[in-house]
């Protein structure tokens, strides 16, 4: 058995950007503030965090685990098999790795690493960027040291409000904007023209996907070009619709570029979708996803519609609004410059560095 690393860090969670990403953010900054750490991620198989985690210059191991749908469907009858079969991958992993700090950043995938963790003595960290937090966070209260919440409203639904930290969701070190035309020209669009960037979430939106198909010709004969994310699953379905003045991608990797060369956004209004254009102070329809638990997504983007801070559309109305609220937004400089300050009123830029800075004083508590 080898001796800790007195800064080793294991990280869970991921399935989506939206689980992943925040902890990626946290553990650029250990890696700035702490060289010397060790740092691992723990994540599903054939998943976004598989692909994206070793490009950001991070280990990563992979357990077999997966969600469990809420419909009836056959892969719920291997849950039990998968939920102990990563128990014991996940107990041979931190055995191995031995982390001083656990950092679970939600979604189904940390459930067993991050209870294995604590079964060998790491200190929890939970990270909740959601206004209604999941499952998989709530059951691990208990072996959590701190949680670090990203709204205020989380905190009603966790017992203990002594671990709880009103922290804003951690925003990746290398996402900034650049100059606007050099950003269009990567993307092969026209300087002068308007951009519209569609981002459905990592995995896609349906109804996002369809709206845009459905006015494509109405956004181009306006002179409104489209940098589109449309998730990989429904890429095969719309990458038709590309040509000099619509961009579509599975993924867009390289979203600091995405954003730059972008004059208004339209998203679903996921909390790491919130905290990068506040951070960025970008004008921004929100579409949230009506699947999602407790409405949270709506809760969220109706309070920065309260705020005069971004525009939002209901996924319901999503077919008679989208081109009228589009248009008239993407060609109003004075509206975006209003949402735009606004916006900027939401961001929490130093999440993720209070987060690294709790991490890193924990790790060094013997």
């Amino acid at each position: 058995m080898k001796n800790r690393t007195p800064y080793s860090f294991l990280f869970a969670g991921g399935g989506t950007g939206g689980h992943l990403y925040p902890a990626l953010a946290v553990a650029q900054q250990i890696r700035l503030m702490k060289p010397e750490s060790e740092i691992l991620f723990v994540g599903a198989k054939n998943k976004i965090e598989e692909r994206i985690v070793p490009e950001y210059g991070f280990n990563f191991k992979s357990i077999w685990i997966s969600g469990f749908s809420r419909k009836l469907s056959l892969s719920n009858l291997l849950f039990p098999l998968k939920l102990f079969v990563s128990a014991i991958q996940s107990l041979m992993i931190n055995f191995s790795f031995k982390p001083r700090v656990a950092v679970g950043s939600g979604a189904y995938v940390s459930g067993p690493v991050i209870w294995a963790a604590s079964v060998f003595g790491s200190k929890v960290i939970l990270l909740e960027q959601n206004s209604y937090p999941g499952i998989t966070n709530r059951m691990l209260e208990k072996k959590a040291k701190e949680i670090h919440i990203t709204f205020e409203e989380s905190k009603k639904y966790f017992r203990d409000e002594s671990k709880l930290k009103l922290t804003g969701n951690p925003i990746r070190i290398n996402l900034k904007l650049s100059d606007k035309s050099e950003a269009k020209k990567k993307f092969g669009l026209n300087e002068l023209k308007k951009v519209l960037l569609v981002i459905g979430g990592s995995g896609g939106a349906r109804s996002i996907n369809q709206a845009v198909a459905d006015n494509i010709n109405q956004l181009v004969s306006n002179n409104i070009q489209v940098i589109w994310q449309t998730g990989q699953i429904y890429f095969e379905q719309y990458k038709g619709f590309s040509n000099e003045s619509v961009k579509i991608f599975p993924f867009i990797g390289d979203m600091s570029a995405a954003y730059s060369a972008s004059d208004i956004v339209l998203a679903r209004s996921g909390a790491t979708t919130i905290a990068e254009v506040s951070f960025l102070s970008l004008p921004v329809v929100f579409v949230p996803s009506a699947n999602v638990a407790a409405n949270h997504q709506y809760m969220n983007a109706k309070a920065l519609k309260v705020a005069n801070a971004a525009e939002l559309i209901e996924d319901k109305n999503l077919k008679d609004e989208f081109f009228p609220v589009v248009n008239e937004i993407i060609f109003n400089e004075v509206r975006q410059e209003v949402l735009k300050k606004n916006i900027s009123a939401f961001a929490k830029p130093l999440a993720a560095k209070i987060v690294a800075e709790c991490a890193i004083k924990l790790a060094e508590i013997i």
